[in-house]
């Protein structure tokens, strides 16, 4: 099994590629190891010390590590993992993944959709190549907000990229955006 690693835009965070499908639908993020408990792939990368964050992918995984951890000490040992995982047949995920509602005003419905639209056909391919996601997760008064995952969560960049990108997209399709904002 070859296993292909690309850097991301933060610097904490590698972009793991196992050349197999890892989320056959939807995605996965786990902030710390107590949020692990469904992912025996994320329990066992959480087994070391120095990842801090693991998020799945469609066909990628990203791992975040500690500030102070080295990533040549730190990379054989995560490929290791993700290799031992994926040759024990052990599922990535036990259950289902639960897709994060928000409750949407009636007022709002068409907004939305269209903002959901956007960010979906836009916004989500783009942040997955850089080991990311990015998820709407409310509208009101004009402001979107979005939950960042993977690479994205703690990237130096992220601010930039919600405000210099996303919003100024999101403005032009949908005027009745005002403002756009991360939430955790």
């Amino acid at each position: 099994m070859f296993i292909e690693t690309e850097d991301t835009p933060n610097p904490a965070t590698l972009k793991f590629l196992p050349g197999r499908t890892v989320m056959a639908a939807g995605t996965a993020d786990f902030p710390g190891p107590e949020a692990a408990a469904a992912s025996p792939l994320a329990r066992a990368l959480f087994g070391l010390p120095e990842v801090t964050r693991v998020f799945l992918g469609a066909d990628f995984i990203t791992v975040t590590k500690t500030h102070d951890a080295d990533w040549s000490l730190l990379k054989p040992q995560v490929l290791g993992v993700i290799m031992d995982h994926f040759l024990s047949g052990l599922p990535v995920i036990e259950g289902e993944t639960e897709e994060e509602a928000f409750e949407v005003a009636e007022e709002d419905r068409e907004i939305v959709a269209q903002i959901r639209e956007l960010i979906d056909t836009r916004v989500r391919p783009a942040v997955a190549m850089d080991g990311g996601d990015i998820v709407l997760r409310g509208f009101r008064d004009g402001v979107v907000q979005l939950r960042l995952h993977g690479a994205c969560s703690g990237c130096p960049s992220s601010r930039a990229t919600l405000k210099h990108g996303i919003e100024n997209m999101l403005k032009h399709y949908v005027p009745e955006v005002v403002a756009v904002q991360a939430v955790e």
